[in-house]
């Protein structure tokens, strides 16, 4: 039993300390106290079945992961790995666009038409696809710095073909972009709503505790009816 603990406490603090959650916070999630999770840490106690099931749909592992003992940085590479692999699909995401436009600029010069502007249109497309996929696998600040180069990147594109197909001076299409920029500034400092995962966790458990004191209500009904007899 003693052994149990120290392979639960020992998993807990390493996957609470992978989400980059503070003892606090997972305590907030499981509708615990953070000395209760301080507990389990040190292997001073062991939380339930219900709450463990919990804590493995919150990490994404299962609780027979908890229970485990592992090599140190076993999840770690695992985790590095799908980090790798969403960067490589991303790169080649990427290198699509420009393969695309190689392919656009080389047929193209086939009929004299020499349209190297092509390649200034993969730029910003380049972007909305490291954007997209950013905000599936990455992290959010950078959606930040990816929206910037998007706009001004977007705004050199226009300037470049307008510039071309106009007579007219285009370069105040800049002056769009101040105001935009500070558009986004506002928008990345708003508050996040808080993780869907972790809600969804804590409803989970708040049910499952509810079930559990209704079938010990159950049991304990005859029980009583039985006294009163």
């Amino acid at each position: 039993m003693e052994e149990i603990r120290e392979i639960v406490a020992e998993n807990i603090s390493a996957l609470r300390n992978d989400k980059k959650m503070t003892q606090l916070e997972l305590a907030e999630v499981l509708n615990y106290s953070d000395k209760a999770v301080s507990k389990w840490e040190r292997g001073e106690s062991i939380p339930d079945v219900i709450t463990l099931k919990a804590m493995a749909d919150l990490f994404g592992v299962t609780v027979d992961y908890i229970i485990t003992r592992h090599n140190p940085g076993e999840k770690r590479k695992g985790a590095h790995t799908a980090r790798n692999n969403h960067i490589f699909i991303t790169l080649l995401a990427v290198a699509g666009v420009w393969i695309l436009g190689t392919c656009i600029y080389s047929i193209a010069s086939m009929f004299k038409f020499y349209i190297w502007e092509t390649f200034v249109v993969c730029v910003p497309i380049s972007l909305i696809v490291m954007l997209v996929f950013n905000s599936v696998w990455g992290k959010p600040k950078l959606n930040f710095a990816i929206i910037s180069a998007l706009l001004w990147s977007m705004l050199a594109t226009l300037f470049i073909i307008f510039n071309k197909l106009t007579e007219y001076d285009v370069w105040l299409i800049f002056l769009i972009g101040i105001p935009s920029q500070i558009a986004i500034g506002f928008s990345s400092a708003l508050k996040k709503p808080k993780n869907k995962s972790k809600e969804a966790v804590k409803r989970s458990l708040m049910y499952r505790r509810r079930g559990k004191k209704d079938e010990e209500n159950v049991a304990e009904q005859p029980e009583a009816n039985k006294n009163i007899q």
